[in-house]
């Protein structure tokens, strides 16, 4: 029960956030191939416990359930877990409610089923929201972090990746309101490079291709074996019936 409640908390407080950043920009499509992809999902999952498990637990996950990506626990225990933890944990974080109260203004929060309940009809996956929002992050200095987001203007977490993707500033240009010609408003005009990554754009954007899958894939670790499933029971289906069907037309053939 505790957990369903926790579960039904973490739904409720990434809905809020779904709607308010429903005004960002359009959504780009998460390359969906990822999925069936053993080694997008285990560096997706190293990149997870990296750079995001700092703050984000994922409760409703136990670290054996990683032996489905084809890790051995041996693997598990190396290099994705807490010395601490023992295989049969969920993904905690080490991070203090109060601590993060302190410093975030709350707890951030869990990340177990965070690409399902980010989808908004008419915008795209979950997926695609944060495959999206984790490669529109811009400096900006009239925030507290000094990031913002394109995808999620306004938003209060920094931005985790950028050794990885380098600093950018955004540019923005002054154009008439679609709306009201009399009015200006500020559209994005691109990105100005400040300082270099550790990976080159393409890299960058194949590696959170892999995060974003492994956070798929997390919400519902079946899925893909549950699409196999569902595509075999209907050419099963549809076999069979072109039998039946054939079976009645010779049991009947002689009646007039």
């Amino acid at each position: 029960m505790k957990k369903l409640i926790a579960l039904l908390l973490v739904l409720l407080t990434w809905t809020g956030a779904a709607r308010a950043a429903e005004d960002g920009i359009a959504w780009d499509k998460f390359p969906q191939q990822k999925l069936t992809e053993l080694g997008a999902l285990q560096n997706g999952a190293k990149l997870f416990v990296n750079y995001c498990q700092n703050c984000h637990a994922a409760a409703f996950m136990q670290y054996s359930r990683l032996t489905d990506l084809g890790l051995t626990e041996d693997q598990i225990k190396a290099n994705l877990m807490f010395p601490t933890d023992r295989i049969g944990d969920t993904m905690k974080v080490a991070l203090d409610p109060k601590s993060a109260k302190a410093w975030f203004g709350g707890l951030p929060p869990d990340l177990t089923v965070i690409a399902r309940s980010r989808s908004v009809q008419g915008k795209g996956s979950g997926a695609d929201y944060l495959y999206t929002y984790l490669r529109t992050y811009y400096r900006d200095d009239t925030k507290a972090t000094g990031w913002n987001n394109l995808a999620f203007p306004g938003v209060g977490m920094p931005h985790v990746l950028w050794e990885l993707q380098g600093q950018r500033a955004a540019k923005f240009a002054e154009v008439k309101d679609p709306h009201d010609p009399s009015k200006s408003v500020h559209q994005f005009a691109g990105y100005e490079q400040i300082s270099p990554g550790k990976l080159s754009a393409l890299e960058y954007d194949n590696a959170v291709g892999d995060l974003v899958a492994y956070l798929q894939w997390m919400g519902e670790p079946s899925q893909v074996k549950r699409t196999h499933i569902g595509v075999g029971v209907l050419i099963f289906l549809a076999f069979f019936t072109f039998i039946a069907w054939r079976l009645n037309a010779s049991y009947w053939k002689d009646v007039k």
